[in-house]
């Protein structure tokens, strides 16, 4: 499976735990040997005007961080792309979901995942895109700068039973008509991060619900690295999560 990643993504660009040491080796030391890393370049000013006002950049540079926020943003987007044709995983940060059109909180900067979906939508490769966000905490960022389009269904899952969490997971994916399915994934809300809810395997049924639902409408998916700040399990639930969206044989016959 190909994985977006740049080894800047490892500087600590920040006092928050989105940008802690060791955060990205805890996962890149769990990847698969036969994991195929791919090299994002940072995304334009063009494209982050796609989902961001100008005073919103311009704070973004003046606060120092906008060559680590632009590349984050500019490995959404290569994962998007990739996502088209395979499964991908995004390995990148800053996050992105609590960035609005206008602001930002919560370690975000520029929001990723809008970034990418407007990028797609723009260059006609997609008319309309899903997005689950399995974070912990509410995508109000993308909400704000994608709420108001009528091509992009967001979801958030927001049940506190972890049965019931998968249940609406597996329901909200059973009605998804859309050209890619993009993954917020967020690792926050596993038993022994902050949200305490979700198991590993958890993480793995939702990545084989999301490629069922994308394999059974001919619809690109990927995901993109958001929250996770419990680094002793967070690359074993991000590598769960990409088990169950690789396609193996046995999909490829059932097309």
């Amino acid at each position: 499976m190909k994985v977006v990643f740049d080894i800047l993504f490892n500087s600590v660009y920040s006092s928050d735990p989105a940008s802690a040491a060791g955060r990205m080796e805890a996962i890149t030391s769990c990847l698969p040997t036969d994991t195929e890393l791919v090299a994002p370049e940072s995304a334009t000013l063009e494209q982050l005007r796609l989902a961001h006002s100008e005073d919103h950049i311009n704070d973004v540079q003046k606060d120092g961080i906008f060559d680590i926020a632009a590349l984050a943003a500019g490995g959404a987007i290569m994962a998007a792309r990739i996502g088209l044709k395979e499964p991908c995983f995004g390995l990148i940060r800053p996050p992105g979901h609590h960035a609005s059109r206008d602001a930002a909180w919560g370690f975000c900067y520029f929001n990723n995942m809008a970034v990418a979906l407007l990028t797609l939508e723009s260059e006609h490769l997609i008319k309309s895109a899903f997005v689950l966000d399995i974070d912990l905490h509410y995508g109000d960022g993308t909400d704000n700068i994608l709420g108001e389009c009528s091509w992009v269904e967001t979801v958030n899952p927001a049940k506190n039973n972890q049965s019931r969490y998968i249940e609406e997971v597996k329901d909200v994916l059973a009605g998804v008509q859309a050209d890619i399915i993009g993954v917020s994934a967020g690792f926050d809300n596993h038993k022994e991060d902050w949200g305490g809810l979700l198991s590993t395997e958890d993480y793995f049924s939702i990545g084989r619900m999301v490629k069922e639902a994308a394999l059974s409408r001919n619809a690109g998916f990927f995901a993109i690295l958001e929250g996770g700040y419990n680094h002793s399990v967070l690359g074993q639930n991000v590598c769960a999560l990409m088990n169950g969206m690789e396609i193996k044989d046995a999909d490829r016959s059932g097309i």
